[in-house]
């Protein structure tokens, strides 16, 4: 494990997840497009909700490529990219119990983001993400599982409309979870560390 921890890291690696993220994110921004065009202004930064987690990461490898630490984006990166990736694999499960059928389109929102979900972990032995960044993230991602539920800016999955009270009590419990693995990743104090060059900062 710690091989593969380490071979995480090399830059070529991080070159490939790198592009593979910033074109899962520009297809997931393309993805709501027709939702997007249909939210009021001051809600639009919430409603893409995995291509803003995928974002988070691309902003993360970046900073590694470049010997960088910037913990706050750390933080909001493995909450957002486990609890979104979870949940869009759930809701495409639950589409395919419902209706019995599901697209090729919904197996592959289900690969890629239940991928989302592993690499947000993968990396978290190069986080060094403080208390405070991940108290940052928890507001984050409640006030949107707020505005998503209370103002009804979810994603739309329209076969599953006569169960968004369940969702969202869902998506509360699934917040909490993705808080508490982004803490036992990184910041319990017996957790797995790569031990980083001085260089980076």
């Amino acid at each position: 494990m710690k091989l593969f921890i380490q071979f995480l890291g090399k830059p070529w690696v991080i070159g490939l997840l790198l592009i593979i993220n910033i074109f899962g994110t520009i297809y997931g921004y393309v993805w709501y497009g027709w939702q997007l065009k249909e939210t009021p202004i001051q809600y639009l930064i919430f409603v893409p909700d995995s291509p803003t987690a995928s974002l988070f990461f691309v902003f993360v490898l970046i900073a590694f490529l470049l010997k960088k630490k910037w913990p706050l984006i750390e933080s909001l990166a493995i909450v957002t990219l486990f609890k979104y990736g979870i949940w869009a694999v759930v809701m495409n499960l639950l589409v395919l119990i419902v209706t019995g059928d599901l697209s090729w389109q919904g197996y592959m929102l289900m690969a890629s983001h239940g991928a989302m979900a592993v690499q947000g972990m993968l990396y978290a032995p190069y986080y060094r993400f403080k208390v405070w960044h991940l108290l940052a993230a928890a507001v984050w991602t409640f006030h949107n599982d707020v505005i998503d539920y209370l103002f009804k800016m979810m994603p739309r999955y329209d076969v599953l409309n006569l169960y968004m009270m369940q969702i969202g009590y869902f998506t509360f419990w699934l917040s909490m979870i993705s808080i508490g693995i982004a803490y036992i990743l990184g910041l319990r104090g017996n957790r797995y560390q790569v031990n980083l060059p001085k260089k980076w900062s």
